[in-house]
């Protein structure tokens, strides 16, 4: 997928929204561990929403890698009429079947559905005037121990691992992006060059995470 930023615009990633998930609230879940801390399910979804429209404008680009929403098929609608920034790009989550099987034409709230994603970003240069800036990602909702383009610096972002904040920067230049480890909050282009510019170029040591814990 190529995308093209145009002057003024901003490119924002996030993953694992989990709009109105109840297992994943402290107030309405069972659950001990991997819980986030909301007096109620509303105040959570709250949060989500907020979050992404405080820093993501109406003209921005927000790529999500997956688990959009829980709560059934109309949480989905929900979630997207609430976000202010009309250009949303999916990469599906393995919780995202019904947006998989486009169940009612939901896709179409989205401006792609992708299960993976070869991104090459341009944009127009900080730094000198007149030029552009090129970046490669490769964007998955899963982790991936080795990748395209991976021996020439080019970058993996992923979801699914729910990874706090100390660890959502792999060993290699990788890096989880979800809402666990940036304060349920999108996290920029520029911060994401910024945090993974001096990474060492290797395959990365897959990360156990909450799903791994389910099993023991």
């Amino acid at each position: 997928m190529k995308l093209v930023l145009e002057k003024g615009q901003k490119l924002f990633f996030t993953s694992d929204t989990h709009y109105n998930h109840a297992n994943i609230c402290s107030s309405t879940t069972q659950w001990v561990r991997n819980t986030r801390k909301f007096d109620s399910l509303d105040a959570m979804n709250d949060a989500l929403v907020n979050n992404i429209n405080e820093v993501v404008g109406e003209n921005d680009i927000l790529i999500h890698l997956g688990d959009w929403s829980f709560g059934g098929f109309d949480s989905i609608a929900e979630f997207r009429d609430r976000i202010i920034c009309k250009n949303i790009h999916l990469v599906f989550g393995n919780h995202d079947e019904h947006i998989t099987k486009n169940k009612e034409g939901i896709q179409k709230v989205f401006s792609s559905v992708n299960s993976y994603v070869n991104l090459d970003l341009r944009r127009p240069s900080l730094i000198n005037k007149g030029m552009v800036d090129k970046y490669r990602f490769i964007l998955c909702h899963f982790p991936i121990a080795s990748w395209d383009g991976m021996n020439n610096g080019v970058r993996h972002l992923f979801g699914h691992v729910h990874l706090p904040p100390h660890k959502r920067i792999m060993e290699g230049r990788a890096m989880d992006v979800g809402c666990e480890g940036n304060n349920l909050t999108p996290i920029s282009l520029d911060e994401i060059i910024l945090l993974l510019k001096n990474q060492p170029i290797k395959t990365l040591n897959l990360p156990s995470d909450h799903h791994v814990e389910a099993l023991n």
